[in-house]
């Protein structure tokens, strides 16, 4: 068969905006490149859906950067910052990013999920033995866990060039 006619991967996309954040913050002392990290896990493939799970303060700053990040083709999800009783905030998406990316497995043939956080490894290991379909995680190498890295199909580091 043709290259031309070869059909297209599927793929899904999914981002933890907070811990990838935080992880090029620390790492870095930069922001990630969300524009080249797009042409890159879309480059020869048919995305099926591309999410973007964030927290939701309401500044001007952050309503600018989610509107980036729905130009470049990302549907954003929003979470309110819960605030306790001690002053600590919390906007965990876990278990929303674990859902979605498990709803829509069956429908890619490579889930990209970018995050460094080692509570989704089962996630990575059920979607591969349930639907054989394979993962490929985005994260800063020294602060993303084994245990997300061990189960991944592929692991592409961020490094400098994903960072602007």
């Amino acid at each position: 068969m043709p290259e031309s006619d070869k059909p297209q991967e599927k793929v899904g996309i999914f981002v933890d905006v907070q811990n990838i954040y935080y992880t090029c913050r620390q790492a870095y002392n930069g922001s990630f490149d969300y524009n080249k990290f797009w042409a890159e896990v879309t480059r020869d493939r048919d995305v099926v859906c591309a999410y973007a799970y964030a927290t939701h303060r309401g500044d001007k700053k952050q309503l600018q950067f989610q509107n980036i990040l729905r130009a470049i083709g990302f549907t954003v999800e929003l979470k309110a910052v819960l605030k306790r009783r001690d002053g600590t905030t919390k906007a965990d998406w876990d278990v929303g990013i674990a859902l979605d990316v498990y709803e829509a497995a069956p429908q890619c043939d490579t889930i990209v999920l970018a995050s460094g956080d080692g509570d989704f490894g089962i996630l990575l290991d059920r979607i591969r033995d349930r639907f054989k379909t394979k993962s490929e995680v985005y994260g800063v190498r020294a602060l993303t866990s084994n245990q997300l890295i061990g189960p991944a199909s592929r692991f592409i580091p961020i490094d400098e060039k994903l960072i602007l």
